[in-house]
């Protein structure tokens, strides 16, 4: 629980005043406590995209942007990917501690056993076009899990929430490998219990029935990386939307699949497709001073994606992991001449030296390296940002679980200013 300071802010109004008092977290800066404020003073506070506003309190995860730090529960982000595993990270996010061994295996066998969905989902992609972009296809079947599963829809229940998180954390790759082969045409691959989940993910996307398909280590480990480093980014907009539609009581199915269509947007969850077109856009190694002088002409309206980020004002911590793992990918897999991956190494090394980038600090991100890692691993651009999904899920459930059980959780009801039409009579047609 945050803890009230000693100091108060106070505004003074027309006629009154109110005194909001200081709130403290373990990290990070104090908080004015505004919730009396319309009653004391009347006025409500004006915060479009609620960037200086706390929604709620929060023990999971913390950044701090100038720093370039990113905690979950506690632990760098940089422990936990070098050091840890997905499932272990899923454990610690969920429940506030790293588990003990025999947690760790219970853990897993759990979200294990759920991988499989009901046989009559497959019926769902039969009426998607086979075009159909994966995000629209997640966005209806992971919404459609809860008339599937009516055993654990009771929100007010522990267990059933529990079971929940369970299936949702299991089930989410199982449907996003489905989606992709849906598209291309081959047949679904059922999930494999003896593998990791990162490796099982792997499999199911890229395993054909007509031969063997062995997971490398090393891409293997990129992938649990990539998840790890997705799972949890603090109050973004997809985990507020989820938490958003979590306080009207809705199902957690319903309120993940909202997190997925918050998520789909290019400036969100859609940021390392964005790269990958940008790059596709410029066309040759040659093309990219010209670019990166569109990019400084302030008329041009040429956007640079994949540098920078609207929290980090340091060097995305998420990126210093991910570029290591991108060069163990492209070592993997012998990618030399591959002119789209030789445009983004450029662009990563006049990034780095250029002072046009150094002194705005607009660093490669995070999107920067995974869009360059998936592209690699063979996987099109429409199923990056379903990947982000897999990965953010456990998060999402996270911070869903703990608005839940937070008593002090109100349904959301952000407030406006109203800037429309003052009250007016009612004409009637003929005479307007």
């Amino acid at each position: 629980m945050s803890q009230a300071s000693s100091i108060t802010i106070t505004l003074e109004g027309t006629n009154s005043s109110a005194s909001m008092p200081l709130l403290t977290g373990t990290l990070g800066p104090q908080v004015a406590d505004i919730r009396k404020l319309y009653n004391q003073l009347g006025v409500f506070t004006y915060d479009p995209g609620y960037g200086t506003t706390a929604s709620c309190e929060s023990k999971i995860t913390y950044i701090d942007g100038d720093e370039g730090v990113l905690l979950y529960r506690g632990y760098p982000i940089e422990q936990l990917a070098e050091k840890s595993d997905f499932i272990e990270v899923c454990y610690l996010l969920m429940y506030g501690e790293l588990p003990t061994r025999t947690q760790l295996d219970k853990f897993r066998d759990g979200v294990t056993r759920h991988t499989m969905v009901h046989e009559q989902i497959r019926r769902f992609f039969d009426g998607f076009r086979r075009d159909a972009h994966p995000m629209a296809i997640m966005c209806g079947v992971v919404g459609a899990l809860a008339a599937f599963y009516h055993d654990n829809l009771d929100i007010n229940d522990p267990h059933q929430r529990e079971i929940a998180a369970f299936r949702l954390i299991a089930k989410v790759p199982t449907i996003a490998a489905m989606a992709y082969k849906y598209a291309l045409g081959q047949p679904f691959v059922y999930p494999r219990n003896d593998l990791s989940y990162a490796a099982n993910f792997l499999h199911m996307l890229n395993a054909v029935p007509a031969e063997p398909y062995n997971v490398s280590p090393v891409l293997e480990r990129a992938m649990d990386r990539i998840l790890v480093l997705h799972a949890d980014h603090e109050q973004n907009a997809s985990t507020s939307t989820v938490r958003l539609a979590g306080s009207t009581g809705a199902n957690p199915f319903a309120c993940i699949a909202a997190g997925i269509a918050a998520l789909w947007g290019p400036a969100h969850g859609g940021a390392n497709e964005a790269v990958l077109k940008m790059l596709d856009e410029i066309g040759t190694p040659e093309n990219i001073p010209s670019f990166i002088e569109k990019v400084k002409d302030k008329n041009s309206n040429v956007k640079l994606m994949g540098f920078g980020h609207r929290v980090y004002k340091n060097f995305d911590p998420r990126a210093k992991i991910m570029k290591e793992t991108c060069h163990e990918v492209l070592g993997e897999l012998g990618i030399k001449d591959e002119p789209l991956l030789d445009m983004a190494m450029e662009m990563e090394r006049i990034a780095l030296t250029d002072d046009y980038f150094v002194s705005r600090k607009l660093y490669p991100n995070v999107d920067f390296y995974s869009g360059i890692i998936l592209k690699a691993m063979g996987i099109p651009t429409s199923m990056f940002t379903v990947i982000f999904a897999v990965a953010r899920t456990v998060g999402w459930v996270s911070q869903w679980k703990e608005m839940i059980e937070d008593p002090s959780q109100r349904i959301g009801r952000p407030r406006q200013i109203y800037t429309g039409a003052a009250s007016r009579d009612y004409r009637a047609v003929d005479s307007r």
